[in-house]
């Protein structure tokens, strides 16, 4: 599984709330902000223009299956959302700065059974589900291959 059958597999609907949650100040605390605007294919780049390019944006990545646009906007929402980020990898026991860890850590033996949805139980009522869905499928496209989209079943 590649991040655009996440985006593709979690609906244009899921995809516009993910939009939608993006926090322009991070993106600018991370210098992300220009680099996602001309990424984006946006002139000018607010939550309106944001908005509006949603359908646009879903199709780059479902139908062109432009991996590497879908793996940067995947970057873009997460680092909005650290505090979730920190909070599953405590949950889950994985050791990190801040909720970043080195690419080569193995950490699989942390990611056994069930782990998407004991995070998913675990955070769902405190954090956007719609990215906590997008950060325990994309941590697994980052750790393991093969893994099938999580779909929560609550």
């Amino acid at each position: 599984m590649q991040v655009c059958d996440i985006f593709e597999g979690l609906g244009e609907q899921t995809f516009r709330e993910l939009l939608g949650s993006m926090s322009l100040g991070k993106l600018r605390t991370f210098q992300l902000f220009e680099r996602l605007k001309v990424r984006l294919r946006l002139n000018k780049l607010n939550t309106e223009t944001l908005a509006r390019s949603a359908p646009r944006q879903f199709e780059r990545i479902a139908k062109e299956r432009d991996d590497a646009f879908a793996a940067e906007l995947a970057q873009a929402i997460l680092v909005c959302h650290m505090d979730l980020i920190v909070a599953v990898l405590n949950h889950l026991g994985i050791p990190h700065q801040e909720g970043f860890f080195d690419k080569d850590a193995d950490i699989g033996q942390h990611l056994t059974g069930d782990w998407q949805q004991r995070s998913w139980d675990a955070h769902s009522a405190s954090f956007p589900k719609s990215v906590l869905a997008l950060y325990l499928n994309h941590l697994a496209v980052e750790m393991s291959t093969g893994a099938p989209l999580f779909h929560p079943s609550k």
